[in-house]
């Protein structure tokens, strides 16, 4: 699995920034707690860095992802009913403008953290979806579909 130390380890510190703040925050104490987390394990975390987002070579915007672990994978903390398919496609299109391959969806708003792993292999994208406490033996679903 791409970057599954660091996905890991992201995971792991989410389960602990949840298992202390509890459920049904703002997703931004989440956030925050985890760049807290994460940096005291020695990664490098770029909170809410901004991409370019160009149209026809016209920059039309800016992207801004709320976290990126080591340059690799990136975090994205909710609080939300369900994952659909419009997280996953956002996501989707994080890694595609950032050129990064994985991210992680985190929701927070429950007592057991769900999350989903998002790869992107620039040939045909797929989602790897693990929730709750399963950490291995996931299965890869083709698309993203939103089920998990």
């Amino acid at each position: 699995m791409r970057h599954e130390d660091i996905t890991q380890d992201v995971i792991g510190t989410a389960m602990a920034v949840l298992n202390e703040l509890k459920p049904g925050l703002d997703e931004k104490l989440y956030e925050r707690a985890l760049v807290l987390e994460l940096q005291a394990m020695g990664h490098l975390v770029d909170q809410q860095r901004e991409f370019p987002v160009q149209y026809r070579g016209q920059l039309i915007g800016m992207l801004i992802p709320d976290l990126i672990v080591d340059e690799k994978v990136i975090a994205d903390p909710k609080v939300v009913t369900a994952f659909n398919a419009i997280h996953l496609a956002q996501m989707l299109g994080y890694l595609n403008i950032t050129g990064l391959e994985v991210a992680l969806l985190l929701n927070f708003r429950e007592v057991t953290l769900h999350w989903k792993r998002i790869v992107n292999d620039s040939k045909s994208p797929s989602a790897l979806s693990c929730d709750n406490q399963v950490r291995s033996g996931c299965e890869p679903r083709m698309g993203t579909d939103g089920h998990g």
